[in-house]
């Protein structure tokens, strides 16, 4: 069983070898490979080479087109601040408090910013490791997107303040996400992870999701699955308990939770969902490599009857891990 078909037997709740181990490694990537982020992030053919990389390194059943969470805002027409060796930052937001999200055009992947780049990334990856490895891509969800065009305090005041335009900021950045998510299908990711962290419980309530953002995370969803998508992934960091039971109505087939709710409660609230996660990220910088394998072995024992998940990280794992707790990780589940 290769790499590519263990997921999606887990994500069909089918019998796998071993449990599939996904670790989020992004910025991680280019810090194994010594080459400075800031290079890696605008270069879309160092990107893949750093991935491939650290998967014959690790030995785990996934690679990443994926740069930042900025990517999108840049092609729109945001101004970001790049450093080398930290992710880049927005130094002007593209719009303004009073300004119209009508005066803004939904950029093309193959010219805009460093969509191209990534689109290349994805080329690369496909051709390399075909159907033996999942290619994710990876988009900004609608409320994540929204929060980078204004800023989030902007974001969230008018979304209170005059929540009609909020949610036509919503469609936009909805239809900023299909259209880069189907461009990276088309280049040959098996599905784009939709990551929204702006739409955790730690910043909007659960209500606010229910109303505004499910709706959109539908019209996404639905865009992937006609484009050829795997399977539909979203990923939202944080204390999600209260929204993981609507992540099915959206659309989801695989739902990322992080280290706040406690696996048993997970399967719970979507016993018919593949879950990832949940490990918490600042461990495999401050851990040991025996404390990594613990708790890696303690979630993979908590899914062994029950199926349908991949071992991950609640959140990113950070560019300065130890390299040696994420391979205490992966051997977790190839059993030492």
């Amino acid at each position: 069983m290769n790499s590519l078909e263990r997921i999606k037997a887990a994500i069909a709740f089918a019998p796998v070898d071993r449990t599939p181990v996904v670790p989020q490694l992004f910025g991680h990537a280019a810090t194994l490979a010594g080459v400075a982020l800031g290079d890696y992030l605008r270069d879309g053919c160092l990107l893949a080479r750093c991935q491939i990389e650290a998967l014959e390194h690790y030995g785990h059943d996934i690679v990443f087109a994926f740069m930042d969470l900025c990517v999108e805002t840049e092609a729109v027409g945001s101004i970001l601040r790049y450093h080398d060796n930290q992710y880049p930052d927005v130094a002007s937001y593209v719009l303004a408090p009073s300004s119209s999200v009508s005066a803004l055009a939904v950029p093309d992947p193959a010219a805009a910013g460093r969509m191209p780049e990534l689109l290349r990334t994805a080329g690369i990856l496909r051709h390399e490791l075909d159907d033996t490895v999942l290619v994710a891509g990876c988009v900004a969800g609608p409320m994540t997107l929204a929060t980078q065009l204004l800023g989030i305090e902007t974001a969230l005041y008018l979304a209170a303040d005059d929540p009609v335009r909020f949610e036509k900021i919503l469609d936009f950045s909805a239809a900023v996400a299909i259209r880069y998510g189907t461009a990276q299908i088309e280049a040959g990711v098996h599905l784009p992870i939709v990551f929204d962290p702006s739409a955790s419980p730690a910043v909007v309530p659960p209500q606010f999701f229910r109303e505004l953002l499910l709706p959109r995370l539908q019209r996404v969803f639905a865009s992937f699955r006609q484009a050829g998508a795997l399977a539909n992934w979203l990923n939202i960091a944080g204390p999600t308990e209260t929204t993981l039971p609507y992540y099915p109505e959206a659309g989801a087939d695989i739902a990322n939770f992080d280290y706040y709710v406690e696996p048993q409660r997970a399967q719970q609230l979507l016993p018919h969902t593949c879950l990832d996660g949940n490990l918490k990220s600042l461990l495999f910088v401050e851990a040991s490599p025996d404390e990594v394998t613990a708790a890696a072995s303690r979630l993979v024992a908590a899914f062994a009857e029950r199926g349908g998940f991949l071992l991950s990280s609640g959140c990113e794992i950070p560019p300065e891990a130890k390299p040696e707790n994420i391979a205490a990780m992966v051997a977790a589940c190839r059993g030492g």
